[in-house]
């Protein structure tokens, strides 16, 4: 008996240490599907940013997200200008296919923002289909609010998570 009662007690351990990581999502949360826009693969894996070839290249300077208004899935005149560049690179790169994920700030509830969120990520797939992307090589989900980037309760914090983000990888399977 004595002997079950320390594996019990082991396996708790464990269980919870592995739940101590406080990179998990990368430095600071970001990093996350998502959250930092690259599935959290870390920015040596995507390539050289100077390159224009490389992922790494279009998640830094053609930016792969796009910011909403509160409550809303409308694109703002800034989001278009991204979403266009997005196309063209996506257009120039079809070795690549796109997930583009739909994301709300922690307001209003679970099902509202995953409804929102899924929104926001159609409203970006239209965008970039109407300027040329094939749409088979999109796909789109809703994380809501889920994954924020950042976390806390002011304005701030909502406005960044209020986004689409363009997740890019190889091949035709995103």
């Amino acid at each position: 008996m004595k002997k079950i009662s320390v594996i019990v007690m082991l396996m708790g351990v464990l269980a919870l240490s592995a739940c101590k990581n406080p990179n998990r999502y990368g430095a600071n949360g970001i990093g996350a599907n998502g959250a930092g826009g690259m599935g959290g693969i870390n920015s040596g894996a995507l390539g050289d940013p100077s390159n224009p070839n490389s992922p790494a290249y279009f998640a830094q300077t053609i930016g792969d997200k796009v910011h909403f208004v509160v409550d809303q899935s409308t694109l703002t005149p800034e989001a278009q200008t991204i979403l266009s560049n997005q196309a063209v690179w996506l257009t120039q790169h079809p070795a690549y296919t796109a997930i583009i994920e739909g994301h709300a700030d922690e307001q209003g509830t679970r099902e509202y923002n995953l409804a929102l969120g899924a929104r926001r990520a159609s409203a970006v797939q239209d965008y970039l289909i109407a300027k040329g992307v094939a749409g088979a090589r999109l796909k789109t989900v809703s994380y809501g609010k889920e994954r924020p980037i950042a976390v806390c309760s002011e304005e701030s914090c909502f406005a960044q998570n209020r986004r689409a983000v363009t997740v890019i990888s190889a091949g035709a399977g995103a």
